[in-house]
């Protein structure tokens, strides 16, 4: 057994404080602006599973997909007002909607759902509250959408070759765009 002299005794001990204290400083979590959870479900995180969370070109809008509410739904999160934002249409009952993203302002939103028998790749717009499946017909799997910034653009991988390839789909000159130099949009 070894014996500490008390002087030595004292030096270690505030030694091993100071360690302690340092390394819980280091773990402080400078930069992280989550925000904290709010009551009656209006917040960024619930018990639930979150994912996916995808940003519009300026940090405002961040689109993801929860279990909340006993589904799998996408919400949307704006970051300026510190709220969840309706997409009416969207979410459609009895259905799953999964892996979204979003383009530069916010507009457009591009997601998984199974609302016609099958997994599809469905484009919402949110100034008019409609989506348009541009998958259906497409045989095989899809999945994994992303959206160029001016909405114009998805790709998104999908089986039907037997493998698992990389699909380009364009929506067309005649779309309209989402840039981040025109106003976002509201509710």
């Amino acid at each position: 057994m070894v014996k500490w002299h008390p002087k030595r005794l004292s030096g270690y001990l505030k030694l091993l404080s100071s360690s302690i204290v340092l390394s819980l400083v280091g773990c402080a979590n400078s930069g992280f602006i989550t925000p904290p959870v709010q009551p009656l479900g209006n917040s960024l995180n619930t018990r639930s599973s979150e994912q996916y969370p995808r940003f519009s070109y300026e940090g405002r809008y961040l689109v993801f997909a929860s279990d909340r509410q006993g589904k799998r739904s996408i919400w949307l999160y704006d970051q300026v007002n510190g709220r969840l934002l309706p997409l009416p249409g969207l979410n459609q009952p009895g259905t799953i909607q999964d892996q979204p993203d979003i383009s530069a302002d916010g507009r457009y939103i591009v997601y998984v759902s199974e609302q016609e028998g099958k997994q599809d790749i469905f484009v919402y717009d949110r100034q008019t509250s409609r989506a348009n499946n541009i998958t259906k017909n497409i045989l095989g799997e899809v999945r994994h959408p992303t959206i160029s910034g001016n909405g114009r653009l998805i790709a998104f991988e999908s089986n039907r070759s037997g493998q698992w390839d990389i699909i380009i789909y364009d929506r067309g000159l005649n779309s309209p765009l989402s840039l981040p130099s025109q106003s976002n949009i509201e509710p």
